[in-house]
């Protein structure tokens, strides 16, 4: 493989972002489409010119210049200006050329990626869309990547991605920070997104470790963003950071080299990262800060006992007491489970068969899979019997894979 073949990759992961983000902050955002193209063109010359010429002295200042040429190109072609600039933003090709420099500082980079963050999870789009914008804008990665993430296909994702930026163009949303009064509760929505961009990584059904280990790491980089603005680095999003630290420490430790899933009691502690860890110890400490507490707080506060491998009485009871405020500030079905598992590590199996007559969900595998594990040593029938209804519903290879490793277990 040529130097050129693996050098590009890598700057597109790092630098398509940035790119876009700078051009339409320039531009507007309503032309975020035409900022996606004109990025993807200056990697294809990129391509044909390093493979002819050799690469450049300075790679990724090499892709800006070129840039800065394709944009400045387009957006003086009198039939775009005339048909399509013209009349939305009222400035002549020649004021655009002349008044407007892009810039690649440092800088402008992180303020126009912070505000992209904020546009992207504007609240009048949906959820899975913003999902898939930021996986696309935010974090540089492919239409078969994401088509893959979300066991689709790359019309399906291109048309999910259309319209969102019409929506974008609909809304005139504008790519700049919310005013002062308003961030912190449109960073709420933003770090939900961040969260979900996490979970998309750390509970993927794709069987693509790679991938699954980038989506983590590029909802962290995200999260650490806001860090770096004094009114979004506040306790919850130090939280959320902490929370993605810890979970992402174990992520070698999940697989083997045949992918397969491996359950926490048989990880290998030493395949988790300490720094990661430490990191995570680290934003934890500063979440403190503050007289909020978030569901990004419990979450972080278990995923914390969870990177101490040793079981002791300490830790038991302390995810317990997380989930058992979990529950109260932020109920869901998937909270209640993990607090029976929870509660049966703590307080034994008949204390939990007990809790888990009144969640009663016949029709959730995560429930038939818990109550395996309950009925386990008590009545195997029923525990066997519950695995195998699990099994049948099911959605994905990766649990129905888990499944059949806590079978084999009984």
């Amino acid at each position: 493989m040529s130097e050129e073949t693996e050098l590009i990759p890598d700057l597109f992961r790092k630098e398509f972002a940035k790119m876009i983000a700078v051009i339409s902050k320039l531009y507007g955002l309503q032309h975020i489409a035409i900022a996606e193209d004109i990025v993807s063109e200056t990697f294809l010359t990129a391509t044909e010119f390093w493979t002819e010429k050799g690469i450049p002295a300075n790679p990724t200042a090499w892709l800006y210049a070129v840039a800065k040429q394709k944009t400045l190109y387009h957006f003086r072609r009198k039939k775009i200006f005339d048909e399509k600039i013209i009349p939305q933003i009222k400035l002549s090709a020649d004021t655009i050329a002349e008044t407007r420099e892009m810039d690649f500082s440092t800088e402008n980079i992180k303020d126009s990626q912070l505000e992209m963050m904020f546009a992207i999870c504007d609240p009048a789009i949906a959820s899975e869309a913003q999902i898939a914008l930021a996986l696309r804008v935010l974090c540089g990665f492919g239409i078969e990547e994401i088509a893959e993430a979300f066991y689709s296909n790359k019309e399906t994702i291109n048309k999910r991605l259309f319209r969102a930026k019409e929506k974008l163009r609909a809304e005139k949303v504008q790519l700049e920070m919310p005013p002062e009064n308003e961030i912190d509760t449109r960073l709420d929505n933003v770090l939900h997104i961040i969260y979900l961009l996490f979970n998309e990584g750390y509970y993927s059904t794709t069987q693509n470790k790679t991938l699954r280990k980038d989506f983590c790491m590029e909802a962290l980089r995200l999260g650490l963003m806001l860090t770096e603005y004094s009114k979004t680095n506040l306790p919850k999003t130090n939280a959320l950071i902490a929370l993605m630290s810890f979970h992402a420490s174990r992520l070698d430790a999940r697989q083997n080299a045949d992918n397969d899933f491996i359950l926490y009691d048989e990880q290998d502690e030493n395949l988790w990262d300490q720094n990661l860890i430490e990191q995570g110890i680290h934003f934890l400490n500063l979440s403190a800060r503050g007289d909020r507490l978030s569901s990004y707080h419990l979450e972080a506060g278990i995923a914390f006992w969870n990177c101490r491998k040793e079981e002791t009485k300490e830790k038991r009871e302390s995810i317990l007491r997380h989930y058992n405020l979990l529950l109260q500030i932020n109920y869901s079905p998937a909270v209640a489970l993990n607090r029976l598992y929870a509660l049966y590590k703590a307080r034994g199996k008949e204390i939990a068969l007990a809790e888990a007559e009144k969640i009663n969900l016949p029709n959730n595998h995560f429930y038939c899979t818990l109550l395996g594990e309950l009925y386990e040593g008590i009545d195997n029938e029923r525990a066997k019997a519950n695995f195998e209804k699990a099994l049948s519903i099911a959605k994905t290879e990766t649990e129905r894979h888990i499944i059949k490793l806590k079978m084999k277990n009984l």
